[in-house]
């Protein structure tokens, strides 16, 4: 208990220096260090003011015990009562703090990087891409973040091949981080004469948003092309030599990036792209060398990991990794997926708590 303390006092002080220090002319001259100590400071937020009141009303235990010794009969009765409650919220602080400490992955409050590709099941699979791609749009626009296209390959039978964008919101990676792996549908395709049900797959990719301060890629180890755009984009597509592709030479990672309006934008947009993907191998790769299992219990993060199951015929949404199980897949393709990732976040805290994660 003395070190759970002596750790959040450590918190609380490093809150107040943030606190100053962005009031400092330095910091708010630097919009990249006021961006992130800001980020820091939202992260401290929340248990600092629980801590504050489980330090409330622990000391309203010790008044309360106090008031136990007087005479009076009616004023011990009244710190008895008094005593209790504070026992029950003191021991509900500390559940909640318990919680709060365990450690944080540090990109949780970054911007996300969402690839969705068709996979197995042809047109089926795409098809069913573009339904995941519509999934997430809805959910992210329902909590006011922004949705940024990176690329696009629409396929003629409708939905994708590829599609990856960014979701811009505070702790969008942390929301989307368990969407990584291969998600199943079980349903009948438009084009199934017989009524059958097919299976298909589509496959998602989550990253993190990295800073060029956080992490610093060679150029030299970066290929890169400017190619004619394709596909969807207005009138000025295909007239110039707008798209970009990078090549990671040491990883072979690519990056494709033909949506925005000019070469520069899109060029912009791959560099930040390809970061993130290396940064994610390097981090896997680290994990790896150390024989930690990588991110959690709750996935991996590979594609080729089946996470999830949506099944039409019953209405019905599974997720295999925490027994989630519920039938209502008419919301969750609307977007509404609060109850599933909370689910997701809960299990993941539990496993933490318990001491099975790395």
């Amino acid at each position: 208990m003395s070190m759970m303390i002596e750790r959040l006092e450590g918190m609380v002080n490093r809150y107040e220096e943030i606190n100053q220090l962005m009031m400092s002319d330095e910091v708010m001259r630097d919009s990249k260090q006021l961006a992130k100590l800001g980020r820091e400071q939202a992260d401290l937020t929340q248990v600092v003011e629980v801590y504050n009141e489980y330090k409330k009303q622990a000391q309203a235990m010790e008044d309360a015990k106090e008031l136990l010794k007087e005479d009076d009969k009616e004023i011990r009765e009244m710190a008895e009562m008094e005593l209790e409650q504070a026992q029950a919220q003191v021991s509900e602080l500390l559940g909640k703090l318990e919680i709060l400490l365990i450690p944080k992955d540090p990109n949780d409050s970054h911007n996300a990087i969402i690839e969705i590709r068709g996979a197995a099941g042809g047109d089926e699979g795409n098809i069913f891409a573009g339904d995941l791609y519509r999934m997430y749009v809805k959910y992210a626009e329902a909590k006011g973040w922004r949705i940024e296209v990176i690329e696009m390959d629409v396929c003629e039978a409708g939905g994708f091949s590829l599609v990856s964008f960014m979701v811009k919101g505070d702790g969008a990676y942390g929301t989307f981080k368990f969407e990584s792996g291969s998600h199943r549908v079980q349903r009948v395709p438009k084009t199934e004469s017989q009524g059958r049900i097919h299976t298909s797959t589509a496959t998602v990719l989550v990253s993190a948003e990295i800073e060029e301060e956080d992490f610093d890629i060679d150029m030299n180890d970066l290929e890169i092309e400017t190619m004619r755009s394709s596909g969807a984009g207005g009138q000025h597509i295909n007239k110039t030599d707008s798209a970009v592709r990078i090549l990671h030479k040491p990883t072979g990672i690519v990056v494709k990036c033909q949506d925005g309006r000019s070469q520069h934008e899109n060029r912009a947009t791959a560099i930040m792209t390809i970061r993130a993907r290396v940064y994610e191998e390097h981090q896997r790769a680290l994990e790896e060398e150390a024989g930690a299992q990588r991110r959690s219990k709750i996935g991996t993060g590979d594609r080729s990991e089946k996470i999830r199951t949506y099944n039409y015929p019953q209405n019905r949404v599974s997720d295999h990794r925490i027994g989630y199980t519920v039938n209502q897949l008419d919301r969750i393709m609307e977007g509404r997926l609060e109850e599933l990732f909370n689910a997701l976040q809960s299990a993941d805290q539990q496993a933490k708590l318990a001491g099975e994660n790395a």
